[in-house]
C-alpha cells in the first residue's frame, strides 16, 4: 500500500482539490489560514474541526534545538530539513512586546563574506519557499505563547537572498498575501551584498519591501577585501542601484548596513568619504557592531566612543544614522556559527554510533 503524500499548506491548488473532491466550505481552509498563520494558533488548536487535516504538511521543517540569551532575551532557533541539515533563525525581542525574526534564505552561503560565518561555511542548498516562511510560523507560534507579537522579518540569517531569488519572491508573496500570513510588507527587510540586478527586480515586485545593502566600505578595495563578491559589484554600479531604487520606492529608505570594525573602516577619513558616497540618496546608516567569530580573529570591533563619534559625524552631514546594539552574543549570535557547531556535533555523534 502506497503512502499519500502530504499537501503543502501553501499549495492552494492541491488543497482545493481535495476540498472539492471532499465536498467541503472554502471557508474552513481561509479559518485555518488565519488560525495557523495570522494568530499563530497551535497546530492543533488551528486544525480543529478542518476535514482531512492528515493529508496536510504543515511545516517544511523540523524544530530542532533553541538558544536563549541570558543576557538581553534572544533566541536562536536551529532547525532541521528533511535530510537533516539544519538551518538557523534568530528571534530579537524588545521591551515592548513586539519582535523582530531574523530569517535564513540558503544552507550556508556563496557571498564569502570575510566577516561571516555563514561564509566560511559554503553553500549547500537553497532553501525552498516553504522552509523559508515555515520560519515564521515556528517563530510566531513561539512568540505567542509569550505574549508577545511577530513584528518584523528581517531577511539577515545564512544565506544571500538574491542567489535564491525565485524561492525568495515565492516566499515574500505568501508572507505579504492577505490569504495567507498578510504580514505588512513595510515590516519586511531583504538584506543583500549588493546584487544589483535582484535589489532591482525585488523593488518593481514589491514597491513597498525595505530593502538593506551590506556595504561596510566606499573604498573598493577595502570593500572587496570584505565581501569577494565586490569584486561582481563595484560601487559604482551600486550607487546608480541604489538611486534606481529610490525611484521605484517612493515611500521607503534603502538600509545601510556598515559593519565597524576598528582600524578598517571606522575613521574619520571613513566617514567622509561614506557621506561623500551616499550624497543625494534616500538611506538610512545602520551602524552595526561586530560579533566576533573564530574564523577571522584579525578582526576587532570598534569600541562604543568610536563609534558614536562615527555616528555624530555622519548625523552633522544630515544623514539619518542608528548605532545598533549587539544582541546574542552568548549564544553564537554570528550568522551561521551555532549551525556549524552543531552540525560538528552531529558528524562527531555518527562517528560514534558508527563505530
Amino acid at each position: 500500500m502506497t503512502s499519500i503524500k502530504p499537501i503543502s499548506l501553501y499549495d492552494t491548488p492541491s488543497i482545493d482539490e481535495v476540498r472539492a473532491a471532499a465536498r467541503f466550505d472554502p471557508q474552513v481552509i481561509r479559518s485555518l489560514h488565519s488560525k495557523l498563520l495570522r494568530r499563530f494558533d497551535p497546530d492543533d488548536v488551528a486544525l480543529v474541526g478542518f476535514p482531512l487535516g492528515d493529508q496536510l504538511r504543515l511545516h517544511a521543517l523540523e524544530f530542532y534545538r533553541r538558544y536563549d540569551s541570558a543576557v538581553d532575551g534572544a533566541t536562536k532557533l536551529l532547525l532541521r530539513t528533511s535530510a537533516g541539515m539544519l538551518i538557523e533563525s534568530v528571534i530579537l525581542r524588545v521591551e515592548s512586546g513586539r519582535s523582530t525574526l531574523c530569517v535564513s534564505s540558503q544552507i550556508g552561503c556563496a557571498a564569502a563574506c570575510e566577516f561571516c560565518a555563514s561564509g566560511k561555511m559554503g553553500i549547500a542548498r537553497d532553501l525552498s519557499a516553504d522552509e523559508i516562511v515555515d520560519q515564521v510560523l515556528q517563530a510566531g507560534q513561539l512568540l505567542v505563547t509569550e505574549g508577545r507579537q511577530l513584528r518584523n522579518i528581517v531577511f539577515m540569517g545564512m544565506g544571500e537572498p538574491f542567489h535564491n531569488e525565485e524561492n525568495l519572491f515565492a516566499a515574500l508573496e505568501l508572507l505579504i498575501a492577505p490569504e495567507f500570513f498578510n504580514h505588512s510588507p513595510g515590516k519586511v527587510l531583504v538584506s543583500t551584498v549588493g546584487v544589483t540586478d535582484g535589489m532591482l527586480r525585488c523593488a518593481a515586485r514589491f514597491p513597498a519591501v525595505n530593502l538593506a545593502l551590506s556595504l561596510h566600505s566606499v573604498r573598493q578595495r577595502v570593500r572587496e577585501r570584505l565581501i569577494p563578491l565586490a569584486k561582481k559589484y563595484p560601487l559604482d554600479d551600486l550607487h546608480r542601484t541604489i538611486a534606481e531604487v529610490n525611484q521605484l520606492q517612493a515611500t521607503t529608505t534603502v538600509m545601510i548596513e556598515y559593519l565597524m570594525l576598528a582600524g578598517v573602516n571606522d575613521g574619520r577619513a571613513d566617514a567622509t568619504d561614506l557621506i561623500e558616497w551616499l550624497d543625494g540618496l534616500s538611506v538610512h546608516v545602520n551602524l552595526i557592531p561586530y560579533n566576533p567569530i573564530t574564523d577571522a580573529p584579525h578582526f576587532v570591533g570598534s569600541d562604543r566612543p568610536t563609534c558614536r563619534a562615527f555616528a555624530q559625524q555622519l548625523r552633522t552631514a544630515g544623514l539619518k544614522t542608528t548605532v545598533r546594539y549587539s544582541l546574542g552574543n552568548d549564544i553564537a549570535a554570528g550568522c551561521g556559527q551555532l549551525v556549524r557547531q552543531e552540525n560538528r556535533m552531529i558528524a562527531r555523534q555518527t562517528l560514534v554510533d558508527d563505530g
